[in-house]
């Protein structure tokens, strides 16, 4: 088969499963705050952005006037108290045939640049363009983050269809095809059916069977 021109790849759920560091910043960050523990995250907040999911959970006990004060304390607790996410299968696997075949790739996420930094740095991992949420000024799911990435690598608009995007959640797979993109699902989270629904065109379990794919 022909390779595509350009991979971009979502983070948390594709890259890393990342769920027990942020819950933990998140859980830290709205103790501090409210003196209670996290509510249950509900699964529909999946790859929304982080300023989004601190306005759900101050509205859960009718402290919404406090969700920027949440957002930025989740977010320092996220560095300060970093917990390494763990490495999901085929990232090494994959990066490294890219790498071999020129083909370029990058990151764009709801995740904070941060957070994106320092998972790179601990995990040593070959993405060197990365884009967090306060690279852009509508989050995913607007197509705003994938555009910037494919640009930032050099693809025009004209490429745009010939480029793949991993993503495990709805609100990227809508981005993505919002970007005139190609998205590939990862199940991470939701079931074949969901992610093809929203309009991915190929799915996998992970990206190791994704990079199989490519290379059988």
């Amino acid at each position: 088969m022909k390779l595509p021109k350009g991979f971009l790849f979502d983070f948390d759920g594709v890259v890393v499963d990342s769920v027990a560091s942020h819950h933990a910043a998140w859980n830290s960050a709205f103790n501090s705050l409210f003196g209670q523990d996290l509510p249950v995250f509900p699964k529909e907040l999946a790859g929304k952005s982080p300023m989004l999911i601190a306005q759900y959970y101050c509205g859960t006990i009718g402290k919404e006037n406090q969700t920027k004060d949440l957002y930025l304390l989740k977010d320092k607790h996220l560095d300060v108290f970093f917990k390494t996410p763990t490495l999901l299968p085929g990232i090494q696997e994959i990066t490294q045939f890219l790498d071999q075949e020129a083909i370029p790739y990058g990151i764009a996420s709801n995740a904070t640049r941060q957070f994106l930094k320092n998972s790179i740095h601990h995990l040593n991992l070959n993405f060197t363009t990365y884009f967090g949420v306060q690279d852009y000024k509508k989050p995913k799911p607007a197509p705003e983050a994938y555009i910037t990435l494919a640009k930032a690598l050099g693809f025009e608009k004209k490429d745009f269809n010939d480029i793949w995007v991993f993503e495990d959640s709805l609100t990227g797979t809508t981005a993505a095809k919002a970007a005139g993109m190609i998205p590939i699902g990862i199940l991470t989270q939701y079931s074949e059916k969901e992610l093809k629904n929203a309009g991915s065109q190929l799915v996998f379990p992970t990206v190791l069977e994704a990079y199989q794919y490519l290379v059988n």
